[in-house]
């Protein structure tokens, strides 16, 4: 009985688990496709539009500045505190 208890949960997270990355990947698509729309693309041009826009990662500007600051940090070697220390004026500035 515990075994069959432990397969159903086990079977329902991993599909809930693909649900929730198909949806991602959905949104993406309709956010991609509703742009291609909007700007009137048709054959290649809307291919090479959605094909961009799909594979792209858009980062926030904290994202992008969080990503600049720990590549920074990253090249000075910089560990524990004085990581830190930097990190927190890096991203204040």
């Amino acid at each position: 009985m515990k075994k069959t208890l432990i397969l159903f949960i086990l079977v329902t997270l991993l599909s809930s688990g693909t649900a929730l990355a198909l949806t991602a990947q959905q949104e993406k698509m309709t956010a991609c496709n509703g742009d291609a729309s909007a700007q009137s693309l048709k054959g290649q041009a809307r291919k090479d539009f959605m094909k961009s826009c799909l594979s792209a990662s858009h980062l926030t500007p904290q994202q992008e500045k969080m990503k600049t600051c720990n590549q920074e940090a990253s090249q000075q070697a910089l560990k524990g505190d004085a990581r830190k220390s930097f990190m927190k004026t890096c991203l204040s500035s």
